[in-house]
């Protein structure tokens, strides 16, 4: 059977959970780090060998001309009617493969990564009293991947939302893995409370879609029941009408969005990815470039084909707030301190990249439903998802063997790194390029065909994007020449002489920028020239060949702007002193703080919830479930006791008493009697 092999890459890495959850603690740790890597491992191979086999030895159907979608198995969980029924199973699809290749090689770079950095933490932490956790750590590692790997091979929108989940609790662990540290375990609830708030709205959406539909399939061609009571079905092309005039199924797509927008941290729903970089660094590398936060994009992406037909109005709800969400986190990273911090707002940017790229999106014309003209967003938005992934994680990583070295995440204990950390140094600066939009790195092709759909869709929004991109190169040439340039902290490094990472840590750096660097080439050179087998021949949203075809001018002037916030950047910070950075902070002390601070994002929070939900709303609401609910049931049960107290003494076990109660008694009964 084709795809036979499957099913296991959902269970390995789960019973890799199993087994190092279980009998973690009884390994040496070298073993527990051997058996999770091994097992990712064998999971990249395994989903490289799937791509190989779904894209190229199967290919595309003969009669369609389409990459088919490929239901491996699909197995009936729980069946409520014939039509409504819960299903678990294994579904290929172009993005879900593409997802598969880009989940496992994050997550195997950093199995290898962590056999270097967790060794060190986890014996620092042990001399502090901290309980070791090596074999732990692995063990929620294969437990995050999996439900990862579960979320995008989902035949069904309700086990997408069963492994979304899984995510979510494999984040609260792994962000809150130093547990005694009160700011992990602060950073780990925070991430839970503002994702399940979220994940309310997606909940409430899945269950509108389902009642509605009768079905939560992603792509349902069957029949739509549009409201109880009525005939029992609409004909399908009555129905699809009604739905496409109605809002039922808009009103079910945007509430999965705000789910998708928690997810990935989307304003104002952002606020616990800053502070989940308390987790482990190589944590921070998996939920940033292959896992939690990409979740949001690839939910959207699946619905798309749901989205462009039935909710292409509401498309612009996605694009502003992924408008508005790219410029505040650019905005903030321009002004933060810690590195981690920096690269956090860099994906909240980023993601909203992606966010912005699927909802400017448009309807086909001639009665399609999507074209390739229209769908340009697509196909870019899950390009810069794959090209992210690798230069995001490499930053990530990156900056791990920087801390690993100076011990702090604070610019202000680095400073002429580049002559101690050679490797981390150049892998570092070739992903700022990257992510800065230089041609010849992967960043570039798929961030141009960002800000080229962009501009299709409205100038506005083209020209905003393009300011953030510069604003992304800018921050990020900050960040690099505060580390490796600037002023060293020759005190610090007295003490501590900084060095480089061990072979365990650089060798995924380097592999993660042969990745970038070869598909920015290739991408780079094909989209001038209009070559095929790009990432378009893979990817779209209708299946068909996408060739890419730069805009020379948006690839110009993105570039050439790029370009010069490098230059800006590097006047600014490459010296040891920088004298026109502390001027323009003199200048603008509020504006610097009001940055750094997130623009008081947390603050606001703190006062709606603590001021007005919690004193205004829980605070009334707990006084009356204390003293009239409680007190109802506290008088109900007083007066059972009391009336128990009062009778007692009929029960005496006086005979002489129990015959003067029953002559009285009957006396009162015949009285009664009579007087009737």
């Amino acid at each position: 059977m084709e795809y036979g092999y499957s099913f296991l890459i959902l269970l390995l890495p789960f019973l890799s959970f199993l087994v190092l959850g279980l009998l973690g603690m009884k390994m040496k740790k070298p073993v527990a780090g051997l058996i999770g890597t091994t097992v990712l491992g064998v999971l990249w191979c395994m989903s490289l060998y799937t791509a190989y086999e779904y894209f190229f030895a199967i290919g595309r159907d003969a009669a369609t001309g389409l990459y088919p979608t490929v239901t491996v198995f699909n197995l009936t969980w729980l069946k409520f009617t014939e039509f409504l029924t819960f299903n678990i199973g294994f579904r290929l699809t172009p993005i879900s493969v593409m997802m598969l290749i880009v989940i496992t090689t994050v997550s195997f770079m950093v199995h290898i990564y962590s056999f270097g950095y967790m060794a060190e933490r986890d014996e620092n932490y042990k001399k502090e009293g901290y309980e070791k956790g090596f074999q732990r750590f692995y063990a929620y590692l294969s437990l995050f991947t999996m439900s990862m790997l579960g979320l995008v091979v989902a035949t069904n929108i309700f086990q997408m939302y069963l492994f979304w989940e899984l995510v979510g609790v494999c984040s609260y662990l792994l962000i809150g893995f130093y547990y005694p540290k009160h700011a992990a375990v602060h950073a780990s609830k925070k991430a839970f409370i503002v994702t399940r708030f979220a994940d309310l709205f997606f909940l409430i959406g899945i269950l509108i879609f389902g009642y509605y539909t009768q079905s939560f399939s992603f792509s349902f061609v069957e029949n739509l029941q549009m409201a109880a009571g009525a005939t029992p079905f609409l004909p399908v092309d009555t129905a699809k009408a009604v739905a496409a005039g109605g809002f039922i199924l808009p009103t079910a797509l945007v509430l999965m969005f705000i789910g998708g927008a928690g997810k990935s941290a989307m304003f104002p729903l952002h606020i616990w990815l800053p502070d989940a970089m308390e987790g482990p660094t190589p944590v921070s590398a998996l939920i940033h470039a292959a896992t939690m936060v990409v979740a949001g994009v690839f939910q959207i992406a699946r619905l798309f084909p749901l989205w462009i037909e039935y909710a292409p109005g509401q498309m612009s709800i996605v694009v502003w707030v992924g408008v508005f969400t790219a410029f505040y986190a650019a905005a903030v990273a321009c002004a933060q301190s810690d590195i981690k911090r920096v690269l956090a707002f860099s994906t909240i940017s980023q993601i909203a990249f992606m966010m912005v790229a699927l909802g400017v999106c448009m309807p086909g014309h001639h009665g399609e439903i999507i074209d390739a003209h229209g769908s340009l967003g697509y196909m870019a938005s899950m390009f810069h998802l794959f090209t992210h992934a690798m230069f995001k994680a490499c930053l990530f990583l990156g900056a791990g063997c920087i801390i690993h070295a100076v011990h702090s995440n604070e610019m202000s204990a680095m400073g002429g790194l580049r002559k101690y950390m050679p490797v981390t140094h150049i892998t570092f600066l070739i992903s700022c390029l990257a992510i800065a939009g230089i041609p010849f790195f992967s960043g570039f092709s798929s961030k141009d065909e960002i800000i080229t759909a962009c501009f299709q869709y409205s100038p506005l929004v083209g020209w905003i994007m393009t300011g953030v991109a510069a604003m992304t190169a800018f921050y990020m040439f900050r960040l690099y020449y505060g580390i490796f340039w600037g002023t060293e902290n020759k005190e610090l490094h007295a003490h501590h002489t900084p060095h480089e990472a061990p072979l365990t840590m650089t060798i995924p750096l380097i592999v993660l920028c042969v990745i970038t660097v070869g598909v920015g080439v290739y991408t780079t050179i094909a989209g001038f020239a209009g070559l095929g087998g790009s990432f378009g021949s893979f990817v779209t949203a209708n299946g068909q060949d996408y060739t890419i075809h730069f805009d020379l001018q948006v690839a110009a002037t993105s570039t050439v702007i790029a370009i010069l916030s490098i230059c800006l950047a590097t006047y600014i910070y490459k010296g040891e002193q920088q004298p026109i950075a502390d001027r323009l902070y003199r200048t603008f002390p509020k504006l610097h703080r009001a940055a750094y601070k997130r623009f008081y994002m947390d603050e606001v929070y703190q006062f709606v919830t603590h001021k007005i939900i919690f004193r205004c709303i829980s605070t009334p609401i707990a006084w009356f479930d204390r003293h009239v609910i409680d007190g109802t049931f506290d008088f109900m049960a007083w007066s059972a006791n009391e009336a128990g107290e009062t009778i007692r003494p009929w029960q005496s076990g006086d005979v002489r008493q129990y015959a003067v109660w029953i002559l009285t008694g009957s006396v009162a009964l015949a009285l009664i009697l009579l007087a009737i």
